[in-house]
């Protein structure tokens, strides 16, 4: 069986990558890191190594790579042969490698059904996927499937002398959705199938990715340079709690979460949050502020739904605030939203960016907030 995964970075190797391969598949990776991509087709193999004293390396074998940029006929070969394409870019990404995607799909000879799915940190990665696919194709075959995921483990930037070696965390979920799927579908180690995946993407999204962000701005924001830093400050977890557990409120009135349960995963996330073993550095989890900030993501999206239920969102509101404040000046997004704040307002910002208008209570919480942080007083948490 063969896979066609796009990203061979850390999270493409560390994960997809390792449950591909654990799976049954040969895996071809795609990439531009030409280094990455020499090293998998001499070696094919690399080690993955878990931030776990109990946890042994495992070596990843029956790998290959394609540089995408000066390889694209192989890359689109592959893909025309593929039984599986993930993808592991970046949701910002999709829309660079949908060409070569929508090439390979049209070539394709045979009517062996294709999965093509999209493991982002966001909501219906595949089906935006499809939709940018869907830019270069007259039709989407009708064997061709995009269904969609939640996957979550955290994967920091590393530095090794063997440019292959990763690091990860233990542990990891990987849930694909079913309901548009056709009989025979490809069952992979490890994963969770669902029929609706929406709970189990909002739930990481709310809980994973909002509580991570808000440990990235906060610890910025008091100096810290790691996310386990970030936790040890009694004003960053007590920030990270109060907002997690008004997303956990939330989930709990939309989807009926149990309530225990979802306390404990509240509670294991940040434990996994605060892994001594994982040098998780805020400039990788801030980075790209203005999608993290964006109207259907992590922070702004439940701290709406919550007002608009009744409840205040105090805890996400100081989050917003804080991301508001980071600057990054090797980050485009960064650089760009610091740019606005400073020509144009910290209220106009967050009407253009976050979506948000003057006279909602969301808006005035989260101006209030930036207004005590900038410059950061002692005082705001």
């Amino acid at each position: 069986m063969k896979a066609v995964h796009f990203g061979a970075g850390n999270i493409g190797r560390g994960f997809i990558g390792l449950q591909l391969v654990k799976s049954g598949y040969d895996v071809c990776f795609i990439d531009v890191n030409a280094e990455v991509v020499e090293a998998l087709k001499a070696r094919g193999t690399y080690t993955v190594g878990y931030a776990a004293e109990e946890a042994a390396p495992e070596e990843v074998s029956h790998v290959t790579a394609l540089n995408s940029q000066t390889e694209a006929e192989r890359v689109i070969e592959a893909i025309a042969t593929a039984d599986v394409v993930t993808t592991a870019v970046g949701p910002t990404l999709l829309a660079r490698i949908a060409p070569l995607l929508a090439e390979g799909l049209k070539q394709r000879t045979t009517t062996k059904n294709i999965f093509v799915i999209a493991c982002e940190n966001m909501i219906e990665g595949s089906s935006h996927l499809q939709q940018e696919v869907m830019h270069h194709l007259e039709s989407i075959p009708a064997n061709v499937f995009f269904p969609n995921a939640a996957v979550d483990r955290i994967v920091p930037l590393q530095h090794h002398d063997d440019p292959l070696y990763v690091e990860v965390e233990p542990f990891f979920e990987w849930v694909i959705e079913t309901k548009a799927l056709p009989d025979g579908y490809p069952v992979f180690e490890g994963v969770t199938y669902v029929a609706d995946i929406t709970p189990f993407i909002e739930r990481k999204l709310f809980t994973v990715n909002t509580g991570h962000a808000i440990a990235s701005y906060l610890g910025a924001l008091f100096g810290k340079e790691t996310i386990a830093e970030s936790l040890q400050d009694v004003r960053v977890r007590r920030g990270v709690q109060s907002a997690l557990y008004e997303t956990g409120w939330l989930l709990l009135e939309k989807y009926g979460f149990d309530p225990k349960d979802h306390s404990a995963y509240i509670q294991k996330n940040i434990k996994r949050f605060e892994n001594p073993r994982i040098h998780d550095e805020i400039v990788r989890v801030a980075r790209s502020p203005i999608r993290k900030l964006g109207p259907r993501d992590r922070l702004v999206k439940p701290a709406r739904e919550l007002m608009d239920r009744g409840i205040e969102a105090n805890g996400l509101a100081l989050g917003i605030a804080a991301a508001l404040t980071y600057s990054d000046p090797n980050d485009s997004e960064s650089s760009e939203l610091n740019t606005f704040i400073e020509q144009n307002g910290i209220q106009e910002t967050v009407a253009t960016y976050l979506g948000l208008e003057a006279d909602e209570r969301l808006s005035q919480l989260i101006v209030s907030q930036y207004e005590q942080m900038h410059p950061m007083s002692d005082s705001i948490a």
